[in-house]
């Protein structure tokens, strides 16, 4: 039955039910079918109530709604006109100088919100008209946008990293320490992409009229600090609380949170209905994260109880490679299953199905984990299902209307624009599977312990604390223990 409760949640998926509904109904249908065939006693059904439970009392998912939070509020807060327009300014004396401060702009927000949406609606809304307006190529300007908004989902406090060592059973930490090397791998391919762009074609990329540039000087690099500072303070109170041990990743998120807050005051922008908003914004991806958690948790405990997991095991144990076979033919699986689902939904029903494999093949969870997300980036930017396109799309019809550009953005400058910067995330994937140390660099090093030179040294002369113990003893009224 396993084989065919996997053809039909692949069948109802293809005609768009509501995810999480459609692995609970799969689970409970298929459950008492099997009880009602005599595969499986009534008995195991009731092991349902005590995953929900589980789910509900997991502390490490309290971090999804702080981050979320934290994101919502920095989105609206004003930092991001801030990081974009100082950085801007830097860069934009020279061919590319645009691009630059957005994919570095995308790599600093993407550590301080966890969120892709707020990276990419922020930085669409302020430098796609003023690159269209200083003629970037239509093209160049929405894919950068785009691909620097997902850089969002691999460098911490993703919540994909929070979700995927749920799942892993792998501490958040060491999710987010194995994810600082490919992160930085990533901005480092969008910024070499760029400086080749501005070499070989600079009419593409041109720098900002001398009109529109600040003259170097204090308040040059007065508006650049004061866009950066208050970030790098805020990446600390998340980041640095975490891999310091001084807080869980549900600590460093309620700091976040603060941060976000103390930043919109700052910032003169905190209102009742920003905070509403944020609120607002966090219920809703809270409520989808756990119910699709709850439906995946049904599915697989009727899975496993069908031994579905020994059928993925044979399936995918079996292929040729070995290791690298398995991670290839996962990773071509997981890139397509990214144009029907969101990475949530990937991290709740895919994950726990190739996890047991990927261990018993002598495969690290942490890198998988890693490797798993860096192509799941890929998930936002390729068609139907590419989120970072959806926002840019509505963002351009936005802008078109309000008059900051003079002529549309097409649908398929968007779609084109994004094919360069997935086949960079493509290349990274290779990177991390043909260099694991890109991951477990960072990562805590194990002791090695010598057992055959571990010495145990015993007192020589026991009577002393004996005598004294029964001294003791015997002062108290109690029994004199025997001497050994």
């Amino acid at each position: 039955m396993a084989p065919l409760m996997f053809g039909a949640l692949v069948l109802v998926m293809l005609f768009g039910f509501p995810v999480a509904f459609s692995l609970a109904g799969l689970g409970l249908a298929f459950g008492y079918g099997a009880v009602a065939l005599g595969i499986l006693p009534i008995e195991f059904m009731g092991n349902l109530p005590l995953r929900l439970f589980g789910i509900v009392s997991n502390e490490l998912l309290l971090s999804i709604p702080f981050f979320t939070f934290m994101g919502a509020v920095l989105e609206r807060c004003g930092l991001a006109e801030d990081l974009l327009e100082g950085t801007g300014q830097l860069f934009g004396r020279r061919p590319g100088g645009l691009g630059f401060a957005v994919i570095i702009v995308g790599a600093i927000l993407g550590a301080i919100t966890g969120t892709v949406a707020a990276s990419v609606i922020a930085m669409g809304v302020i430098s796609l008209p003023i690159m269209v307006r200083y003629g970037y190529s239509m093209r160049y300007a929405t894919g950068v946008i785009a691909a620097s908004g997902t850089i969002t989902q691999l460098i911490p406090p993703s919540l994909v990293l929070v979700v995927l060592a749920d799942q892993l059973g792998r501490s958040v930490g060491d999710m987010y320490k194995g994810a600082i090397g490919p992160s930085l791998m990533q901005t480092g391919m969008f910024l070499a992409y760029t400086a080749l762009i501005a070499i070989f074609y600079p009419k593409l990329v041109p720098p900002l009229p001398p009109e529109a540039r600040l003259q170097r000087g204090w308040g040059l690099w007065k508006k650049v600090l004061w866009g950066m500072v208050p970030s790098v303070v805020l990446i600390f109170m998340v980041l640095g609380t975490i891999f310091m041990g001084l807080a869980t990743p549900t600590e460093a998120g309620a700091l976040g949170a603060l941060g976000a807050i103390v930043l919109a005051a700052i910032h003169k922008r905190l209102t009742v209905s920003l905070l509403w908003q944020a609120m607002d914004s966090t219920m809703r991806v809270t409520a989808m994260v756990i119910f699709i958690l709850v439906g995946s948790s049904v599915f697989s405990l009727v899975f496993q109880g069908l031994d579905g997991n020994r059928w993925v095991e044979h399936m995918l144990s079996h292929l040729p490679g070995g290791q690298l076979g398995f991670l290839i033919a996962v990773n071509i699986f997981v890139f397509f299953l990214a144009f029907f689902l969101d990475f949530f939904e990937i991290a709740f029903i895919i994950i726990p199905l190739l996890a047991p494999v990927a261990q018993k093949l002598g495969i690290d969870l942490v890198w998988f984990g890693v490797l798993l997300c860096v192509n799941m980036q890929t998930s936002f930017m390729h068609p139907p299902f590419g989120f970072a396109l959806f926002y840019l799309r509505g963002i351009a019809d936005q802008i078109f209307k309000s008059g900051a550009i003079s002529k549309p953005i097409l649908s398929r400058d968007i779609y084109l624009g994004a094919i360069p910067w997935v086949v960079m995330q493509l290349m990274l994937v290779a990177v991390v599977i043909f260099w694991p140390q890109s991951v477990t660099y960072w990562l805590d090093k194990e002791t090695a312990v010598d057992v055959d030179n571990v010495q145990i040294e015993m007192p020589a002369d026991l009577s002393g604390p004996v005598d004294d113990a029964a001294s003791a003893a015997s002062d108290g009224g109690l029994p004199v223990p025997e001497a050994p």
